[in-house]
């Protein structure tokens, strides 16, 4: 018998992962329920984004070989508690609840699930850019205040359609992938600037250097990694190169965009409307000048928060210790990836 440690928490539920774990008949089981999302993670020692239950973890690691997870911190001091842990299965798109490099010298496999909210993040980041582009928030608000404003079929005031548009996508990953999908749907024209993408993956989208793609994008969707090269990779120069009343869309990464720059862009009319998922800095701070900038869209960091995601995660871990329990070669997370803007984001939740 494998003895297995489910440390899900309130998303990706220790149920919904027992039960993709039905397959083994070999198995021994055991659960913990963290406190996340009730309770913000953070750091703990080491390691970024996980809930602060080292203590719990450790009295729970005795005996354990695996371990499938989405937000227990696996540090140092843990680590060091745990001498039977031979795999750790993160259920999020990059294990950077772990500190890799500890797992590695005591010779533990780390697994993630890549993917797993691709079509979530996808389907998030289109609804996003309908929702600027139409103002839904803004004349959602209005009805709501008894308000019918008939005068926004104003010429200079209606928005626009996807449908002709030409739409940029900086990154081309298993996201931006999709989101081009759904672009062509709506007969979007679609360019992508990504030095590292496959070009056989294009299926229509245009490749083209960045200064060419902000020139022409009536739309603007992030969609990289955050790296040392594309940190801040938009500010106000490039939104300066944006035709004028253009439309920005971010589900990617706050770290990537200039949120002041943004903000005056709103306010001067140079950006039509915004819409963002993700910021720089999380929460939203209260003094934010994308509070009170016009036509500003935001959801708090639920573009991968679907149900399918939370059991895509719990399927995937089950897939990711079939490998591990028949030899099967796997990339472990650990294994560093290539520079590109879109190879696997070890921050993605």
């Amino acid at each position: 018998m494998t003895r297995v440690l489910v440390a899900g928490d309130h998303f990706v539920t220790p149920a919904l992962v027992v039960d993709a774990l039905d397959r083994f008949t070999n198995l021994d089981i055991v659960t913990h329920s963290g406190p996340w999302p009730h309770t913000p993670f953070g750091r703990v020692g080491e390691v970024d984004e996980a809930s602060d239950i080292e203590d719990e973890l450790i009295d729970l690691l005795p005996g354990v070989e695996v371990v499938i997870t989405q937000m227990a911190p696996f540090t140092e001091r843990v680590l060091a508690a745990a001498p039977t842990l031979k795999l750790i299965v993160v259920t999020r798109g990059g294990p950077v609840n772990v500190n890799l490099a500890a797992a590695k010298a005591r010779g533990i496999e780390v697994r993630s699930t890549p993917g797993r909210n691709a079509a979530a993040a996808a389907e998030h980041t289109i609804a996003l850019l309908l929702a600027a582009l139409r103002m839904i928030p803004a004349t959602h608000a209005s009805v709501l205040a008894g308000q019918w404003r008939s005068d926004l079929y104003a010429l200079d005031a209606v928005g626009s359609e996807l449908g002709g548009a030409t739409v940029g996508l900086v990154g081309f990953g298993a996201i931006g992938r999709r989101v081009a999908r759904i672009l062509r749907a709506f007969d979007a024209t679609v360019l992508v600037h990504d030095p590292y993408a496959d070009p056989a993956a294009l299926d229509g989208a245009e490749s083209v250097a960045l200064d060419e793609l902000l020139s022409r994008s009536q739309v603007l969707s992030l969609h990289a990694r955050l790296t040392a090269e594309t940190r801040g990779m938009i500010g106000a120069k490039e939104l300066a190169q944006l035709p004028h009343g253009a439309v920005l869309v971010n589900s990617a990464r706050g770290g990537l965009l200039d949120y002041a720059a943004v903000a005056a862009a709103l306010e001067s009319g140079r950006l039509r409307a915004a819409a963002f998922d993700v910021f720089d800095v999380e929460p939203l701070p209260a003094d934010s000048p994308l509070r009170t900038a016009p036509n500003a869209v935001l959801t708090p960091h639920l573009a991968g928060a679907t149900v399918q995601t939370a059991r895509r995660a719990a399927e995937q871990a089950a897939d990711a210790l079939a490998a591990w329990l028949t030899g099967a070669t796997v990339p472990p997370a650990y294994v560093d990836v290539a520079p590109g803007i879109t190879t696997p984001n070890p921050g993605s939740r």
